[in-house]
């Protein structure tokens, strides 16, 4: 078995292409169970963000599990394989376990240190135990890597400063608006990304607030919440004609403002500049509204460079949670190797049992008027003796597992003991049952 992950994340693949692969939050289930049919496939966790799209595998070979991933990807989503395999970041075996701590300890985000990945990390792990698509691998890597994104926020200060792309649009509006504290903000959406933009927005002391969202009811508890005034989606053309600016953070797969759309609310807006931020994956606005004039549209890609005066102090605690990183990949590399002397041992177990087995068969035939207390007897006598042979080499074995080279000296001791055959043949077994063959 091995780890895998198939990534397509903001630092290789651009915006236009990391949204056609986001998985809706209602769907996330459906596709690991399906992903859990394909072979090769033994385990998965598929994390889709605003900035990434990963699917976590324990797969029982690299190249077929790979391959089976990517053409997961490409039916899923109705793509060819070679639209995004330019852009794909792969990582393998322990590579898999040092990533996915980087990534809930914010390491890995765009803005370095942000507490929300770990959340949506934890949802979809939790998402993915609902439907039993994890096993005890990914089940062990996951908590740990969760407990560890806690400890770097609570014993490091990488978090101290607020700053996530929300953060970074208004702190934008701060610096080209005349005055926020008389501003008008409009928030697109009422989910997660809405509500800590609103929350944002709010810190900064925004002159008014306005949410917009396609169910009033969410739109108005997020404006109580927040002081603000709440109205339908289907109102937005007016919400926009005094905006100053626009966050939009919806999941909606199509432009919630088109061209068409800004160029009537233009005209009626004279020569007032707006400013919007279009923070969704897939993108709320359409890019041809940047030909608009008066009308400055950042999408999240455009935040890149904003951002990097906050990140300073960031980058000094990233380098402590690095070090906690390098422990914690060490003790799960650890556990993983010791794992793999289980099934040795066992296999030793069991090849030793079937031994005294036999041989108290033979005594039996040798010695056919033993009573039935003087076999128990000599039963008792053999398998006490096997007990105490093995004693030492299963020790050796468990000491194997925790030194250099733990791998060529656990296939060393496998030939000594002649278990090679007995191992494979279960491993052969359990692919069998986990793909379905009987």
């Amino acid at each position: 078995m091995e780890l895998l992950v198939v990534s397509l994340n903001y630092q290789k693949a651009p915006v236009e292409i990391r949204e056609k692969f986001s998985f809706q939050e209602s769907e996330l289930e459906h596709a690991m169970a399906s992903l859990k049919e394909k072979q090769s496939i033994l385990e998965n966790v598929i994390i889709s963000t605003c900035n990434r799209t990963e699917v976590y595998a324990i797969v029982d070979d690299i190249r077929r599990g790979e391959d089976y991933m990517k053409r997961f990807l490409a039916e899923w989503f109705h793509l060819s394989i070679e639209e995004f395999v330019p852009y794909l970041v792969i990582y393998q075996k322990m590579d898999v376990v040092k990533h996915l701590m980087r990534v809930t300890c914010g390491l890995e985000s765009l803005i370095v240190g942000e507490t929300q990945i770990l959340g949506q990390v934890r949802s979809s792990f939790l998402k993915a135990q609902a439907k039993s698509t994890t096993g005890l691998i990914l089940n062990t890597l996951f908590k740990q890597a969760v407990t560890l994104g806690k400890r770097a926020h609570t014993d490091t200060n990488i978090g101290t400063k607020p700053v996530s792309v929300s953060y970074a649009a208004v702190q934008l509006g701060k610096q080209v608006l005349p005055s926020f504290a008389t501003s008008h903000g409009v928030i697109i959406g009422a989910g997660k990304m809405g509500e800590i933009a609103a929350k944002h927005m709010t810190s900064q002391k925004i002159g008014q607030l306005t949410i917009v969202n396609r169910t009033f009811e969410k739109a108005k508890e997020l404006a109580e919440k927040y002081h603000g005034t709440a109205i339908l989606i289907e109102n937005l053309e007016v919400a926009l004609l005094d905006a100053d600016i626009v966050i939009s953070a919806t999941g909606a797969k199509d432009f919630i403002i088109t061209e068409e759309m800004m160029r009537r609310v233009k005209e009626k807006r004279k020569k007032q500049q707006l400013l919007i931020a279009d923070i969704a994956v897939p993108r709320d606005i359409d890019a041809a509204v940047r030909s608009i004039d008066d009308v400055f549209l950042y999408d999240i890609d455009d935040f890149h460079g904003m951002i990097e005066s906050n990140l300073e102090e960031r980058a000094s605690e990233g380098r402590k949670i690095e070090a906690m990183i390098e422990q914690s990949v060490e003790e799960f590399e650890h556990w993983l190797v010791t794992l793999e002397a289980t099934p040795v041992i066992a296999a030793l177990r069991e090849k030793s049992m079937d031994i005294q087995m036999k041989t108290m068969q033979s005594i039996e035939r040798k010695l056919p008027s033993l009573s039935e207390r003087e076999r128990k007897v000599v039963n008792k006598l053999t398998k006490s003796l096997v007990n105490q042979i093995l004693r030492n080499p299963i020790i050796t074995a468990k000491e194997m597992a925790n030194e250099p080279m733990a791998k060529i000296k656990l296939q060393i001791f496998r030939e000594i003991f002649q278990i090679e055959e007995i191992e494979e043949n279960k491993s052969s077994a359990a692919r069998e049952q986990s793909e379905g063959i009987t």
